[in-house]
């Protein structure tokens, strides 16, 4: 009796950062994972577009990112209302055996509309597995640390990108843009897919824990969004109605938009010049290395000065830094602006998913967190087919300035629209 009655109290869930340690450190390492899975594109596939296939117009070359983002939107919208239905760790499992056929794909693609396959293939998988690790690690803190929660994880996430895009742009410049550089996403995949079905452990008891004992906020606030919510509820509160809930959408989409264009557009600005390889990888990988250290940094700051103004400004810290890419002429310039740009995502990225986290009951917040990445994810399409659009008929730096202008539109709109939401900071 005794040995039960240990085991039943071991196998409560508890909610804190402390208490599950354990578990959420084997999230952070599989977001890695799935974060590597996207680096491994981001230096070689807008070389590969130009030198294998002969894509020379940039509406056609960036169809793999317009294809990754609409994927990825819709299959993130999916992963929440099924990780809610099914559980965590079944869309876990099942995103990484969506990723099972990407690098060989990649490397054996015979014309470009298999590449546009893969990026199909990949946006589900990275739509079902960067949700779930979101979701559970939300789940496992609570709400005190749910934004050094959140930085945690995409700066694991998007320091792969990075290692992987510099690991990446040497392999293309030592061996070829093939096969080599995909090797990585062939280990990737491998060990993202054992570690999910061997060792990660379901969550979904921890949001239902917290949901037993979620209270009113003082201000009465979100009064009306306590309790249970259909799928129609969820998905119109999140876009459209909640100020801080539909600004952080639109805030989300804008960032990947502005995501889209580096991958897509950078390369080939910088190659224009006559940047080496090398030094192209080094750029690729200079933003999202930024990017994901700062994140250690922003998210736990948003637990400490409230998430509106880290948004706030890091959108026009964005804005900024896209401005100096469209008029930068050398590697030190955009260098320069890839570091801002980082900087600013990093204010941004971690802050937003913390967001909708305060505001979302737990009873339907892993699909509040789907509703929104529906949205955030959508910009990669959005922004795929703008920048192509308007770098075939303006060229590639007043692309840019478009866009830079939109980021701070975006910005803007947060200011106005968004209520501080960190449980700490409200007034």
């Amino acid at each position: 009796m005794t040995g039960t009655a240990t085991h039943q109290r071991d196998s409560t869930p508890r909610i804190g950062l402390r208490v599950n340690v354990a578990q959420f450190s084997l999230l952070v390492a599989v977001n890695a994972l799935v974060g590597g899975m996207l680096g491994q594109e981001r230096t070689v596939l807008p070389l590969l577009a130009e030198r294998e296939f002969g894509l020379t117009a940039y509406t056609s070359a960036l169809t793999f990112i317009l294809a990754f983002g609409a994927a990825k939107a819709v299959t993130n919208y999916v992963a929440g209302t099924w990780s809610d239905r099914y559980g965590r760790k079944p869309v876990l499992v099942a995103g990484w055996i969506c990723a099972l056929p990407v690098p060989v794909l990649l490397i054996w693609a015979p014309s470009w509309g298999w590449v546009v396959a893969a990026n199909v293939l990949l946006g589900i998988s990275q739509g079902l597995t960067w949700s779930t690790t979101v979701i559970m690690k939300i789940d496992l803190v609570g709400p005190d640390r749910r934004g050094f929660a959140m930085g945690l994880n995409e700066a694991a996430g998007y320091l792969a990108v990075a290692a992987t895009a510099l690991a990446t742009g040497y392999l293309a410049a030592r061996h070829g843009l093939r096969p080599e550089p995909f090797y990585l996403g062939i280990a990737f995949v491998a060990l993202g897919l054992g570690l999910s079905t061997l060792a990660v452990r379901e969550t979904r008891d921890h949001a239902r824990l917290e949901a037993a004992g979620y209270a009113a906020n003082p201000d009465g606030r979100h009064d009306h969004l306590h309790g249970e919510l259909t799928d129609r509820q969820v998905f119109t509160q999140t876009s459209f109605r909640d100020p801080a809930l539909s600004a952080a959408s639109q805030a989300g989409m804008v960032n990947n938009l502005n995501d889209g264009l580096a991958w897509g557009l950078f390369p080939g600005l910088f190659a224009a010049a006559g940047l080496s390889i090398t030094r192209i990888g080094l750029l690729a990988a200079l933003y999202p290395a930024v990017w994901g250290l700062g994140q250690l940094v922003t998210g736990a700051l948003s637990d400490r000065i409230g998430r509106k103004a880290l948004i706030v400004g890091g959108m026009f810290l964005q804005a900024g830094a896209l401005g100096l890419v469209a008029a930068g002429r050398s590697f030190g310039a955009w260098a320069v602006a890839a570091v801002l740009l980082g900087a600013g995502t990093a204010m941004v990225y971690p802050t937003l998913l913390a967001t909708i986290g305060d505001v979302a009951h737990p009873s339907w917040r892993a699909r509040s967190v789907g509703v929104y990445r529906l949205w955030r994810d959508g910009g990669f399409a959005v922004g795929a087919l703008a920048a192509g659009l308007l770098a075939d008929a303006f060229g590639i730096p007043n692309a840019i300035w478009v866009v830079a202008a939109l980021t701070a539109v975006s910005g803007l709109l947060v200011f106005v629209r968004m209520y501080e939401t960190h449980p700490r900071n409200r007034v």
